[in-house]
């Protein structure tokens, strides 16, 4: 399927960016700019990966993936507004975020807070109007899942040791705790989320998780090397911007060919989990090769 793949992925991304807009139409009725400035940064561009990664699973399982849109548009929300938070002055400062600028060059500093903190906000109460009957144990744990990914023990965490880490000489296991956590625990989260919604059983779970955290890990190493090599133009936002911040990364720590030999390892690790499935993982496999040689 992986000559497939990019149709497979446009489509995808096509159908969640509808649902997107249909979840977040409404937002556009205040009479303030905070629903322009939320659906400014969800619609900007992007990849879809998690979003997609969470329809792949529930397919993989056998289960409808259009009745998971809600979910997965639950967990880009939430990937949104880490994006427009990340990029403020007071973090990584980005003047631009997938090639346009950044939402509070936009709609000022304070509208960006808010606008993150609206997506947040909203993103558990789209997940918690999923209509599940008979299913609300299930519920809850994708509403335990993602909030755990997106929290102090997950995203937030991540984010803030990769603050503190910024100028300091680095070592393996800080590196680890910041990308597994800052990037791997949503990555993750979604792949798990839509296992979960399919009805995945404990044994099946663990299966997808081994993949997801390898995919995860795979994922912010080549976000690393992409900041050391990557196209500008294709990336969106400016190269080199980790070494000016003198951010803790892969390429910072071992140097590229030891990054990219690592990016290798993890991607066949998680290719490898997924023989322990007994469904079909054609497009997860695929999704995974997709990603090893992505360039933005």
């Amino acid at each position: 399927m992986s000559f497939l793949i990019d149709e497979y992925l446009k489509n995808r991304a096509k159908e969640v960016e509808e649902a997107l807009d249909r979840l977040t139409a409404s937002a556009l009725d205040t009479p303030h700019p905070i629903g322009e400035a939320m659906r400014y940064s969800l619609f900007a561009g992007g990849k879809r990966i998690r979003p997609i990664l969470t329809l792949a699973a529930v397919e993989t399982m056998g289960g409808d993936y259009k009745e998971a849109l809600p979910v997965a548009c639950a967990i880009e929300m939430i990937h949104t507004y880490s994006l427009i938070h990340d990029d403020l002055p007071a973090m990584d400062n980005d003047d631009f975020r997938r090639g346009k600028p950044t939402n509070h060059k936009v709609f000022g500093e304070a509208m960006a807070i808010l606008a993150g903190d609206a997506l947040l906000t909203y993103a558990f109460e789209v997940l918690s109007s999923v209509e599940m009957p008979g299913r609300e144990k299930e519920q809850l744990a994708l509403i335990r899942e993602l909030s755990k990914a997106s929290g102090f023990q997950g995203m937030i965490g991540g984010q803030a040791a990769d603050m503190e880490a910024e100028g300091k000489n680095g070592d393996e296991a800080t590196l680890l705790y910041i990308h597994r956590h800052k990037t791997g625990d949503l990555l993750t989260a979604s792949v798990r989320m839509g296992a979960i919604f399919a009805g995945a059983s404990d044994q099946e779970l663990g299966k997808f998780t081994v993949y997801a955290e390898n995919l995860g890990l795979a994922f912010q190493i080549q976000d690393d090397i992409l900041d050391v090599i990557g196209d500008q133009s294709k990336i969106g936002k400016a190269v080199g911007a980790d070494a000016a911040l003198r951010k803790m990364t892969f390429p910072g720590i071992y140097g590229l060919e030891a990054s990219q030999k690592k990016l290798h390892e993890l991607t066949q690790k998680a290719l490898t989990s997924l023989n322990e499935i007994s469904q079909d993982t054609t497009v997860l496999q695929a999704i995974a090769d997709y990603l090893l040689k992505r360039e933005f």
